[in-house]
């Protein structure tokens, strides 16, 4: 027995206490809270937010016109090398000097020759470049940055002819020597106009002679003039624009043709500024084919230098507020007649005189103030945070009683989250696309400007918490 108990001393003799690791209950504990909220965000439903703003949008009537115009095109009366001093789609006056023809090539090549050096530009030449890169500048549009190329163009363009214009002047003596030999030759406008360098053979259209082969841009040929280092007797050196009138033509369809039949104005934007512009118009027929004639009086200078453009007819153009459709959802609500609501309460809110029986079969009436959430000229549209459907309301100062839920009606709205939870919001829409909504502003139970809506509404219920 003693043998036992002694053996029984040394196995407890030597058992390691047992001790408590407190980093593996910390490790235990992070990760089981680390577990949890990855389960909570899988199962939770999160709240995406858009940020209502000010838009305008309107059908999508796009379509490509052919620009006809009164042009004239001017020819050399003299062969040599040719040289330019106006900017293109520039407006010019009578008697201005507009090229030079040098027989000789002589005085041609000593202008070219003191136009390199962009150092001999006058002041007023360099003013007018840094205003137009000041203009272009302030009306710079990240949506529109591919006319950056065009603003290049014209940017070189000034430049070239304001250096040649300058070499011109600092080389008098040599011209007028060159002028008195009958070799250097200036030409210079007779009417006044808006100047562009290129031909096309379009110059003789008109709003009665042109044909459906015309519009085919693939076949469509452009003969830049500026390309000309010279020129023969005869040739064309520039083409003026002398009526501000112009039209641009726009094959259509009959449908549209129809809507258009009982008006004669309209207005239009120009995608490739968006500038917008009113026009007048009539539709004709050729050979089976709807065009419309648009008619301007204004514009023209900023046009001139494009024969096809691309426009889009304003005519259900809207403004108000924008909102993704994704973003609208319905509610089912009670309508009340106006006549059951009244002042009452601790405030001047509209509510209602609800009646209850208790087990005592004693009825009595509790005046509440349920939220309103739209209204006509008979019926309040609330929902069922106060009232349920069966509820008896009593009529002030009356003894007629309506049954909440005798009469509902759904509404469109939107999810308003500017508190952290949800609040529906009546919208009143004015025009629809695939993707966006215009909304009107100012409605009395709407949405305003800068404020917060659920972007998926149909995932979102009343009084939710934003996530």
């Amino acid at each position: 027995m003693s043998k036992f108990l002694n053996e029984h001393k040394k196995v407890v003799k030597y058992r390691k206490p047992f001790n408590i690791n407190i980093g593996v209950i910390i490790f235990i504990i992070i990760f089981i809270y680390l577990v949890f909220n990855v389960f909570t965000y899988i199962t939770t439903t999160h709240t995406s937010v858009y940020e209502v703003e000010q838009g305008t949008m309107a059908e999508n009537n796009v379509y490509r016109g052919l620009i006809l115009r009164d042009e004239t095109i001017v020819t050399s009366q003299y062969a040599g090398s040719l040289n330019y001093y106006v900017r293109e789609s520039s407006r010019v006056g009578y008697g201005d000097l507009i090229c030079s023809v040098d027989e000789s090539g002589s005085v041609s090549q000593k202008i070219n020759d003191v136009s390199a050096d962009a150092s001999n530009l006058d002041a007023e030449g360099l003013l007018e470049i840094e205003n137009d890169i000041s203009d272009y500048e302030n009306s710079y549009q990240a949506q529109t940055f591919y006319n950056i190329y065009s603003f290049k163009e014209n940017i070189d363009s000034a430049l070239n002819e304001a250096l040649s214009l300058e070499a011109l002047n600092g080389l008098s003596d040599y011209t007028s020597a060159a002028g008195n030999g009958s070799s250097f030759h200036t030409i210079t406008t007779d009417t006044p106009g808006i100047l562009v360098y290129y031909t096309d053979g379009f110059e003789n259209t008109t709003t009665d002679n042109f044909s459906k082969e015309q519009f085919d841009e693939a076949s469509y040929q452009r003969n830049n003039l500026k390309q000309n280092v010279s020129v023969s007797n005869g040739d064309a050196v520039y083409k003026l624009i002398s009526n501000e009138e112009w039209h641009i033509v726009v094959p259509i369809t009959n449908t549209l043709a129809d809507e258009l039949a009982d008006d004669n104005t309209l207005k239009l934007r120009f995608n490739k500024d968006g500038k917008t512009a009113y026009a007048t118009y009539v539709i004709t027929e050729k050979s089976g084919e709807k065009y419309l004639i648009l008619t301007l009086r204004n514009s023209l200078v900023r046009y001139a230098k494009d024969r096809f453009i691309e426009i889009e007819l304003l005519l259900t153009e809207q403004t108000g507020l924008k909102i993704p459709n994704s973003a609208i959802t319905e509610k089912e609500f009670f309508t009340i007649p106006v006549s059951y609501f009244m002042k009452g309460g601790d405030s001047d809110a509209d509510g209602l005189l609800v009646s209850s029986t208790n087990k005592n079969g004693k009825t009595t009436t509790e005046f509440v103030s349920p939220t309103i959430y739209y209204t006509t000229d008979d019926y309040y549209y609330i929902d069922s945070e106060n009232v349920t459907a069966g509820d008896i309301l009593v009529k002030p100062d009356s003894n007629e009683t309506y049954r909440v839920g005798s009469d509902t009606a759904t509404l469109k709205g939107v999810y308003n989250v500017n508190k952290g939870y949800a609040v529906f919001k009546q919208i009143d829409i004015l025009y629809q696309s695939k993707e966006y909504t215009i909304v009107k502003t100012g409605t009395s139970y709407g949405i305003s400007l800068y404020d917060h809506i659920a972007l998926d509404g149909a995932k979102i219920n009343e009084d939710d918490l934003l996530k």
